[in-house]
């Protein structure tokens, strides 16, 4: 009895050390399906999204539910629980080998695995309370070495949470930018529409070299910290995930063929902007064992695409016509919306459509103490007359 649980503690011990370092030492993807973080992470998840469909549906000024609240709380909260969790099961495992070896001493008591733990707990803690002591040569070995584990374990969690904080910070500058660039929540048709001037065509080049480096930033990140993906923006009509389909759709229309009076829209840099946008949605999809859903990813029929046709006349700008045209902006559709279709249905958020959403404000337009959007408008109609 004595030997089993000695073995199990040994290997609670080992598993819950490799888990911990893939989770927060090695800087690349781990392609291993079992593993206790990510069976942690997605049991809790299933749990915690079922229980927020459950809550209230209305939406307050913000347009946000309880429920949305809810699912932004997980991501932190997540971190919190692994941290919790891999220390307890050190702590357990290491109260089992205590107890295995029968390396302790209690003046007056006998010594049960209940008393291993306790002095597992002290020892990982660091308190030296001494009410439970090693008796043997093996029990003050294997308490230096938990004392050494778990002072290490905790410098090393203290490092872990800064880095998760700044990667979610960079990762939101952008998608902050996009509320005037391209509405809350953005469009592709918006973020065209909004461009004027003689040097539109340069802006969005601009736009499209930036979001080739977020997005270069988002892949790296969200596959080293795949718990980032829970975490949601600021504002519940913003998200990472809303972002990274902005760009493709944007990217889509530049490749398909857009022009206006001065010519046709260059299209290298979308070319390599869709393509580092299209690895972002499939490697993404693939951590978080999203598969792709082709049968639900339709989000341009035909009515919709001649109305987003119209709205860009009216600013200038013509997607090249012809069904032709519209084959290609399917195919490369199907490159990838099957998989952030499947990421939204994962993640529980919302994806933005094609065609602006004029109904409400951009986030900017309105704060808790002024709501009328037509007021900041004239206001800045009177500044450009």
């Amino acid at each position: 009895m004595h030997v089993a649980i000695l073995m199990l503690g040994i290997l609670l011990i080992l598993l819950t050390l490799a888990d911990a370092f893939e989770a927060i030492v090695l800087p690349r993807r781990v392609t291993r399906r079992m593993r206790l973080t990510r069976l942690i992470i997605r049991g809790m998840w299933w749990a915690w999204s079922r229980a927020a469909r459950h809550l209230p549906g209305e939406r307050d000024r913000e347009g946000v539910t309880i429920g949305d609240r809810v699912l932004g709380v997980f991501g932190p909260l997540m971190i919190l629980i692994l941290i919790i969790m891999w220390a307890a099961i050190l702590i357990v495992g290491f109260g089992m080998v205590i107890w295995g070896v029968k390396a302790i001493s209690i003046a007056g008591h006998g010594t049960t695995i209940g008393s291993a733990i306790y002095m597992s707990g002290t020892t990982f803690f660091t308190l030296g309370l001494g009410d439970v002591i090693p008796t043997t040569s093996a029990g003050r070995v294997i308490m230096v070495v938990e004392a050494g584990t778990g002072f290490s374990f905790l410098a090393l969690i203290i490092g872990y949470v800064p880095p998760i904080i700044n990667r979610f910070g960079d990762r939101e500058t952008e998608i902050t930018l996009l509320d005037a660039r391209a509405g809350s929540p953005p469009s592709a048709v918006e973020l065209l529409r909004r461009l004027e001037g003689p040097n539109c065509r340069a802006m969005l080049d601009g736009y499209l070299r930036d979001w080739e480096r977020w997005l270069a930033t988002l892949l790296e990140s969200h596959l080293s910290y795949p718990i980032l993906s829970y975490f949601r923006s600021q504002h519940e009509r913003q998200s990472w995930l809303s972002t990274l389909t902005l760009v493709l759709d944007t990217c889509s229309l530049l490749l398909v063929g857009l022009e206006d009076e001065a010519g046709p829209f260059p299209a290298q840099q979308a070319q390599l902007t869709f393509a580092i946008a299209r690895h972002t949605a499939g490697d993404l999809a693939q951590v978080l064992y999203a598969p792709p859903r082709a049968e639900l990813a339709d989000r341009l029929p035909g009515e919709t695409l001649e109305y987003a046709r119209m709205l860009l006349a009216e600013r200038g700008i013509w997607l090249r016509p012809g069904v032709g045209a519209a084959r290609q902006l399917a195919a490369l559709r199907a490159l990838y919306e099957p998989n952030i279709v499947a990421i939204a249905r994962h993640v529980r958020m919302t994806l933005p459509g094609w065609l602006p959403d004029t109904e409400t404000p951009d986030d900017w337009e309105t704060t808790a103490w002024q709501w009328d959007r037509a007021i900041v408008i004239a206001a800045l109609e009177r500044e450009r007359w």
